[in-house]
Formats: structure tokens, sequence, C-alpha cells
């Protein structure tokens, strides 16, 4: 049986607030991102670690 209204299940969230979760969680590590990449880390290492911190605060954040 599928949850109705007022269940503890949320439906699906719509594409645009997982766009919007996904930049302001991008935003964020961007900013630790820059830090390293002044101190002298690769920038590829840096993005590719900003990437997946993003898109893993916007699956936590679908979790809770």
């Amino acid at each position: 049986m599928l949850p109705g209204p007022g269940s503890r299940f949320p439906g699906p969230r719509s594409q645009g607030e997982l766009v919007s979760q996904l930049a302001v969680a991008s935003l964020g590590a961007g900013v630790i991102t820059s830090l390293a990449v002044a101190q002298g880390q690769n920038p590829l290492t840096a993005l590719s670690i900003t990437l997946f911190s993003a898109i893993a605060a916007v699956a936590a954040g679908q979790v809770l």
C-alpha cells in the first residue's frame, strides 16, 4: 500500500529543489576547495572532492 497524505514517507522532491540543494552544497564545498587550491592542492583533485561532497550532501538531505 502506498503512503497517504501526512505519512512519514514524503513523496519525491521536485527537480528544482534538487538543483537548488546541489547548488548550495557546491558553493559551500567550493569555498573550502578554493582554500585547498590556494595551499597547493591539484585543482582537479579539489574539484572532484567538491563534486563528491556536494552529491553526498544532497543525498543525505534526501534521506533525512
